[in-house]
């Protein structure tokens, strides 16, 4: 490797890190309160598009950082980025509420060193989300007085990874996805009294907790390719994705309304950054799926994970059960080598998934089921723009909880080239 291109990419690395702050929440819910935030398992757009399939499929114009392994099908140097937006509803068996939000989802690329055999791939992505606004107002016992209890929690844990993905044998190929785990999470619970006016009264409190995470994890891939017949194959993946602890420090104070979060402002200080860790449970997936070359896909995946396992910085702050989710989905592109017509050259894709939560409460299991439809649209030779929508339903207004009823939209682009691969072999 050249020291110019290693030069480019430690600079590449280090603007990956200077637009982290870009992100803003892909999730709104109030279950993102629970344990480290909401999972993004879903992948980038054109997975999402498809349920969240990519451990069993990839094309060869767009990056997948679900399976390191089917990274080899990258010919061409593939760079993506997308935006995100969504909107969710929220209701009680008594009171409903909206709330909405978006911003940057992920940067990621790809580029082959030796085509279809070696390839590598680096991104920065959001890995949990943690968003979400509760307002409790209930009387005081033997008073005339109410308490007022805002309870809010932002942040999450987002990763800069580098993978690779290598032939073994012919239509065997493995990855190795590394990244470093960083983010914080920070939730204020703010409690005021009132009178029977409804105004504060005496001085008001503020609890303030910030958790901030830095570690290293690993994800394995493997897919297999099988041919059964004139341009029609069976693809087969699997993925093992090892979190384990995640080193962290604590900063929790008590102070009045405002003034928690300030440096050096009057408050009791109950943590000052002290050392701990989180335990993120092992994730496996595996899926197949029936792909004719250059015109459909449709296949069908797992994922697990097993958050009875999982520890919150407290040890006995959390108690979650095992998770896990299934996709279904695919795409079809009517002709992809049509000159005359754009829209035959589109592809078009869609997709269900079901998602067990890891949440019990108040002996209720909490699920999450999308519809998911997008495209990708040509826009300049290999490029192209990608659009995926998903229209979904968790939780339940039963047994005192809150059911989502949410709309989220992913708006990304994807800039392939293979100019320099060309160049180089014909010079």
């Amino acid at each position: 490797m050249s020291k110019n291109y290693a030069r480019n990419l430690v600079s590449l690395l280090l603007g990956l890190f200077s637009i982290q702050s870009s992100f803003a929440q892909s999730t709104s819910s109030t279950y993102s309160s629970l344990g480290i935030g909401e999972f993004n398992n879903s992948g980038l757009t054109q997975n999402q598009a498809m349920g969240g399939m990519g451990i069993s499929y990839g094309s060869s114009f767009s990056v997948n950082n679900v399976n390191p392994a089917i990274s080899i099908k990258n010919y061409a140097y593939s760079f993506q980025a997308a935006l995100n937006y969504n909107t969710l509803d929220a209701a009680t068996s008594t009171s409903s509420d909206r709330v909405d939000g978006g911003g940057l989802s992920y940067v990621t690329m790809s580029f082959p060193l030796i085509p279809r055999k070696w390839s590598m791939g680096l991104g920065l992505n959001q890995v949990t989300g943690v968003d979400y606004n509760l307002s409790y107002l209930g009387p005081v016992v033997n008073s005339d007085l109410l308490s007022r209890n805002n309870i809010q929690g932002r942040g999450g844990l987002s990763e800069v990874y580098l993978q690779t993905g290598f032939q073994v044998v012919k239509n065997l190929s493995l990855g190795i996805h590394g990244s470093y785990l960083f983010g914080s999470t920070i939730r204020t619970n703010q409690l005021e009294l009132l009178n029977p006016e409804s105004l504060p009264i005496g001085i008001s409190s503020e609890y303030y907790e910030r958790m901030t995470f830095s570690d290293l994890t690993f994800k394995g891939g493997l897919y297999y390719m099988a041919k059964i017949g004139d341009r029609k194959v069976l693809n087969l993946g699997a993925i093992y994705h090892l979190f384990g602890d995640i080193n962290g420090k604590e900063f929790a104070k008590m102070a009045e309304l405002g003034q928690s979060a300030i440096p050096n402002s009057p408050g009791n200080v109950l943590r000052d950054d002290e050392p701990g860790s989180i335990h993120i449970p092992q994730r496996f997936g595996y899926g197949v799926s029936y792909e004719k070359v250059d015109k459909f896909v449709v296949g069908l995946e797992m994922q697990h994970q097993d958050f009875s396992q999982f520890r919150g910085f407290n040890p006995g702050e959390s108690s979650l059960t095992n998770s896990f989710k299934v996709s279904l989905g695919g795409q079809y592109v009517p002709n992809p080598y049509s000159i005359e017509s754009l829209f035959d050259r589109i592809t078009f894709r869609s997709g269900v998934e079901f998602e067990k939560l890891p949440y019990f409460i108040n002996d209720t299991e909490i699920n999450d089921i999308g519809i998911n439809f997008g495209a990708s649209i040509p826009v300049y030779s290999m490029s192209l723009l990608n659009l995926a929508v998903k229209v979904g339903t968790r939780g339940t207004v039963d047994n005192g909880l809150i059911r989502e009823n949410y709309f989220k939209v992913s708006l990304g682009i994807s800039i392939n080239d293979n100019s320099w691969f060309y160049k180089k072999v014909f010079e």
